[in-house]
């Protein structure tokens, strides 16, 4: 379920101290923010289930659960989440998953979601306790399955900003989003081909005679 206030996408700091907002159009590719295998585990956020609990009450889920969790889930997160970065970058590659990965999501899938439930009210939506690290990470994994069989599932992208490794699903209705977010990539793009044009009439002004 989404719905939140705020506009959607996890709140992200660049390299050069930037706060923006990163949509990358799924739930479950919202989890990719907080690190990755390999290279990617520089930039390890989930460390504690306090950690896990911050995330979930960043992304677009709403209400946010009011979770039980321990160390154990926030190990099988970094699990999901490391398998759905190399099923994602096997996709963009245009390689077949390893099996270990989509393993692990479809074993993440197979435990009962987080469940809707209708407040008294009959005009809000919360989640039936207990809510468990394994509801929040199937309902995640149920979410990145329905991302790569769906209609979406060939607009799975890498930003293509320079040193920027962002995934992101394209769901826009042009299907031609290049950048993580207009205010990181697209603008530092924009600045750049700014000043190589500068560049290039300013070269061009040199080499013409005067007169001519």
């Amino acid at each position: 379920m989404t719905g939140k206030a705020t506009p959607p996408g996890m709140p992200l700091r660049s390299g050069s101290g930037l706060e923006y907002r990163f949509d990358p159009g799924a739930l479950s590719f919202e989890l990719l923010v907080t690190g990755g295998p390999d290279w990617m585990a520089r930039w390890e956020v989930l460390h504690a289930p306090e950690d896990l609990r911050r995330w979930a009450g960043q992304c677009r889920l709403d209400p946010t659960p009011a979770l039980e969790l321990g160390p154990a889930d926030v190990r099988a997160a970094r699990t999901v989440r490391d398998a759905l970065w190399r099923i994602c970058l096997a996709r963009v590659a245009g390689e077949a998953p390893a099996p270990d990965g989509l393993a692990a999501l479809n074993a993440a899938a197979a435990v009962p979601p987080l469940i809707p439930r209708l407040a008294p009210e009959s005009t809000t939506v919360g989640w039936a306790e207990p809510a468990t690290g394994a509801h929040l990470l199937s309902t995640v994994a149920r979410d990145a399955i329905a991302v790569l069989t769906g209609p979406h599932a060939d607009r799975i992208r890498i930003c293509a900003g320079e040193n920027c490794s962002l995934l992101y699903v394209d769901t826009s209705r042009p299907g031609r989003r290049r950048w993580c977010a207009m205010e990181n990539c697209g603008n530092r793009h924009k600045v750049r081909a700014h000043r190589a044009h500068r560049a290039h009439r300013a070269h061009r002004a040199r080499q013409t005679p005067e007169g001519t």
